[in-house]
This record gives C-alpha cells, structure tokens and sequence, in this order.
C-alpha cells in the first residue's frame, strides 16, 4: 500500500498505470489458459466478467453524498484525465461495435460518421464547452434556464434532452445484449438486461464521480481491444505493424475481388441480416454528395447538443483544463476513428482473398457451413449463409451477416487466438458501457436537478435529490432495456437519430445563448419547441415511407429540425424584447476565459 499515499486525486496516474499493467497480465494469463486447453466459451465469459467486476468496484469505491461529486465530480477531473473518460463517453456501441459494420457494408459513405463525430469536437471547443464550464451550471437545462430565465424554457429542454439521451441510451444497450449474447451464450433479450445491470452498478452510487472514473479504465480496455486485431492482421496479411497509412493495397486488392465475385443483390433477403450489394449505382439525382455533406452535418450539430458530452467539460477545475481536455479527447477519439476503416477492408479481405487461409467466398458451401465460427454467430441469429442457387458454392451475394458484430467477430474471421476475441468483447461491452453511463447519468441529472429540484420542490434537501435521481437512474435504465429489446433500428441508425433530434431542439438554442446576447427567452422557446416538433414530425413521415426531400432521409431529419429551429428562435428574438441588462451582462461574462463561475457552486 506504500505505493498510493494521500488522495486519489494526487495518485491517479500511478493508480490508472497498476490498472492497465494488470490488465495486460490478465490478457496473458487467458492467452496461457487457452494454450492449457480452457474452453473459448470460458475464456469470453471471464473477460466480460472481470472487466464488468473492476468497473463495478471503481463504481462502488466512489460513492458519494454530496451534491457537487454527484453532478458534476466535484469539479476536480485532470484534462488528460477528462479526454479519456470523454473518449469513452463518446466512443459508444455505435464508434466501437457498429461503425467498421457500417463502412463494411455500406462504403465510403459512412465516412460521414466519422466526419461528423470528429468534426463536432471542433464546435464544442470553439463555441461550446470553455463557456458552459465558466457558467457553472451542473446540467446543459441548467444552462438554458439559467440564460434565458423562467420553467418554460428549462422544460423545453429537459424534453429535447430526455428523448435524444433515451434514444441514444437504447443503442448502447443493445450493443451490451449483442455482446452478452455472444459472450455468455444467452438470447439477445436476456442480454440487454445482463447489460444494464453493468451500467447500473457503474453508475447508480456515485454519480458523476463514479462514472468518471470508471470510464478512464473502461477507456484503457477499449483501445487496446481496438487496436490489436488490426495490428495483428495487417502484420499477418503483409501490410505492416502500423496499417492505417499502408491498408490503400488492401483497399485496392478488396475492390479487385468484390469485383471478381460479383456485388448482386441476394435473391432473398434474409431479415435482420446485411449483405455486400453495388455501392452507390443510382443516378445523379440520388444525392450522394448533398448525402454525404447532411449526414456528416447532422453528426457535428448533433455532437455540440448532446448533453452527456458537454456535461464532461462540467468536471474540470477551471475553464482552460475544460480547454484542453476537449483537445485530449480528440486525440484519444483519433486513434479509433482512425482505425475504423483500416479494421473493415482488413477483415473484408480475410473473408475475399483465395490466398488466406480464412477466406470462405468461392469455397463449397458445406465447408464454410461446418466453420466453429460461423455456426456460432449463426446460433444467435447475428449470421447466415444460403446456397441460394443451389450450385453448392458460397457466392458473395449468399452471406448475410448483420452489420452490428462485424468488429466483434473479426478475430474468429481471421482465425486469431479466441483470447482476442474474448478482448474484443469486453472493449466492445467497455464502449457500450461507458456512453450507457453517460447517457442515464444526464437523463436522471436533468430529471433530479432542473424537473425535481428546480421546479417541483426547490427546498428538498441533498438526501432527497440523490435518492430521487438513483430512482430515475433505474427506471430510465429498465425502459430502455426494454425498448432495446425489441430492435426497432440497428444501433448506429438509433445513434444517428439521438443526434438529429439533439441538434433539432438543442443547438441553437445553445449556440446563440452564448454568442447572441440579444437572444431571449421566447426565442429559445420558439427554437427548442419548434425545431424538435419539425424534426419529429419529418422523421415520422419519412419513416412511413414518405418521399424524402431533397434525399433527407430518417438518419437526415436534424437538417429540417435545425433550419425551422434557426428561423423560429431568431424571428421571434426579434419580434419580443431584449433580455435584461442582467442577463447581457451575464452573457458577455460567460465569454471571458478567466476569472470565478458566474454560477455558485451550490446553485
């Protein structure tokens, strides 16, 4: 115990470096035990179980009482510290689990993702996290009932937050029952609450300080998870140890096959389940640019209006290490964004390239059906194949895969040790986890502190608000598991809908509440209610199978909330009067980058 003296706070690097050594040790002792003959099916279920205790342990030890470490970690988090646990925050089911299925499936254009998610980092730095950090509120619905003053708006944003947080949350639990189903060898609606029941223990005892520290270390398993199967492709497959600058021959010998084998749509679709067809084959009149150019456009509001993001930048001590984490979190973001593509085409060309011994496309269909790995992911429902055409041949066009455990099985593709699958299960269960806890902790904060405590009983005391959001921390938590189970969407369509309807309602009124003092509180009104109705309503008409306009599909409606959101907070700021001198005051002060909180700490 020599090693660690003091507070946790002034020991945290050499606690997270014993941590990620013993994470290391762990992975080598599971390499050894499957060298010794343990099962793979043990070897899964015990990294997701050690990885889930240790979680739960940093989960308990920082329980807490006191307001301010609930809300907001008692605004102590390092810069350095508060990236990774951004990171992880950010890097959900969707960026680990979903977006390599994505660009596998779909090509270039899910770059848009990428795009977008990295690209919105900018505009939380530029017009965002330095200035609600100096506000000092302990929720974003703190900030706009604060800056615009009155219920009304608070509410409006409580509502935007609740429904855009929900559906988010929704997607990362499903990632978790993907994963656990897997893992564990139980139905995917068994695996959902399996799921919830990690993120609930993470969460539920301490809050924000709880789910702080819990996602630096659930950041330091997921990019390790991330990165080795790549690493140990590429190298395997002559491309290098570092394959994100070299993978272009891969690309080019993949597009070479795709086209040897044909890209034909399946004679029958199998439901749930994806399958490689020509990319982008429609004529000009399909949008693909205006495509790319929304969707990515969407990511990035969408990334400045999430709650759970912007309350990390609550946590640190001042406004500049609010600063720097933002540029922490970009390059802790970076090392898996930038690895996303590189996974896809290396595990697409294991399955395409005759010359690896992994490759099943042009092989007898019996053969590859008699595969440990595809009868395995088959089991569960996430796998098929169908001889279609009866010519006993596994054609490119007859393996159904759902796009969702492309990262997840890659290293039973490959044919790695199963001792890297059993990581990429727990990264993967890591990432879900960790956005899981962000989410439910902004939904139960905004509910406890701006619903509960701000307009229902403003006299209750510290007891009373942290049993009340533990409360909505479980039964926000339950419903959502509940919904996940149902699969309405996959997860990254679920993710792409939490961030349109989060840059509908949210955005401007966030944007402008900092940089347009002029703007007031039937603006923002206006701009939250009618931006997220518009958006709504147009994702409902689309959805049931309206003409899109001008290609703005269902993953695309944050375009339509964002422009009526636009024009009705600015045309009735302007038709109402000014905010008080006050509040301008307010406003200007937020701006500067130095200097106390304009909000009390116990506000």
């Amino acid at each position: 115990m020599a090693l660690i003296q003091g507070r946790f706070i002034d020991n945290i690097g050499r606690v997270y470096a014993i941590y990620t050594g013993g994470f290391l040790a762990f992975i080598l002792l599971m390499a050894v035990l499957e060298q010794l003959g343990v099962g793979a099916d043990t070897i899964g279920i015990l990294f997701v179980a050690f990885t889930i205790a240790i979680y739960a342990l940093i989960g308990w030890l920082s329980r807490t009482m006191e307001v301010d470490a609930y809300y907001v970690a008692g605004r102590q988090v390092p810069a350095v510290y508060n990236g990774m646990a951004t990171a992880a925050d950010w890097m959900s089911g969707a960026s680990f689990v979903a977006l390599a299925g994505g660009v596998y499936f779909g090509g270039y254009g899910y770059m848009a993702f990428i795009v977008g998610w990295t690209g919105g980092y900018v505009l939380v730095n530029s017009l965002m996290a330095p200035y609600l950090r100096k506000f000092g509120c302990y929720t974003v619905p703190d900030f706009i009932g604060t800056r615009y003053g009155g219920n009304l708006a608070r509410l409006c944003a409580v509502i935007v937050l609740v429904v855009a947080s929900f559906t988010y949350v929704t997607a990362q639990i499903n990632a978790t029952g993907t994963i656990a189903a897997r893992a564990l060898h139980i139905p995917f609606s068994y695996g959902v609450w399996f799921g919830l029941l990690g993120i609930l223990l993470c969460s539920m005892l301490g809050g924000m300080r709880a789910v702080t520290w819990t996602q630096v270390a659930q950041y330091i398993v997921l990019i390790i998870a991330y990165l080795v199967p790549v690493i140990w492709m590429s190298n395997a497959q002559g491309f290098g140890l570092i394959p994100h600058f070299t993978y272009g021959e891969a690309a080019a010998n993949m597009a070479n096959f795709e086209a040897q084998y044909g890209l034909n749509p399946p004679a029958e679709a199998i439901a749930g389940l994806s399958v490689l067809t020509t990319p982008h084959t429609g004529p000009v009149g399909d949008y693909a640019e205006w495509k790319f150019i929304t969707l990515a456009l969407c990511m990035m509001c969408g990334t400045a209006s999430l709650p759970h993001i912007l309350m990390r930048y609550f946590t640190t001590p001042t406004v500049r290490s609010a600063r720097k984490s933002v540029a922490w979190s970009l390059l802790f973001i970076f090392l898996l964004y930038f690895t996303a593509p590189a996974l896809a085409t290396l595990t697409k060309l294991q399955l395409l390239d005759p010359n690896l011994p992994t490759a099943i496309i042009g092989k007898p269909f019996e053969e590859v059906a008699s595969l440990a790995w595809i009868q395995n992911w088959s089991s569960v429902g996430f796998l098929a194949i169908a001889d279609q055409n009866s010519d006993g041949i596994l054609q490119l066009n007859e393996f159904f895969m759902r796009p969702d455990i492309v990262v997840l099985a890659t290293p039973e593709i490959a044919g790695l040790p199963y001792v890297i699958s059993g990581l990429v299960a727990a990264g993967g269960m890591a990432a879900a986890m960790s956005t899981a806890d962000g989410l439910l902790l902004a939904i139960a904060n905004a509910l406890s502190h701006d619903l509960y405590y701000k307009m229902i009983d403003p006299k209750a005391d510290t007891a009373v608000r942290l049993i009340v959001a533990r409360i909505l921390l479980v039964g926000i938590g339950a419903l959502g598991a509940l919904i996940a189970s149902l699969q309405l969407t996959g997860i990254l369509g679920a993710v792409a809908w939490a961030f349109c309807f989060a840059c509908s309602g949210l955005f401007f009124p966030l944007a402008l509440g900092v940089w347009w003092k002029r703007a007031n509180r039937p603006g923002a009104v206006a701009g939250m209610a009618a931006g997220f109705i518009a958006g709504s309503l147009y994702l409902y008409y689309v959805y049931t199978g309206g003409t899109p306009w001008f290609g703005l599909d269902h993953l695309r409606f944050g375009i339509v909330g964002m422009a009526v959101s636009l024009v009705a907070m600015v045309v009735v700021t302007l038709l109402t009067p000014a905010p008080d001198e006050e509040i301008q005051r307010m406003v200007e002060e937020t701006r500067v980058p130095t200097g106390p909180a304009i909000l009390s700490d116990k506000h």
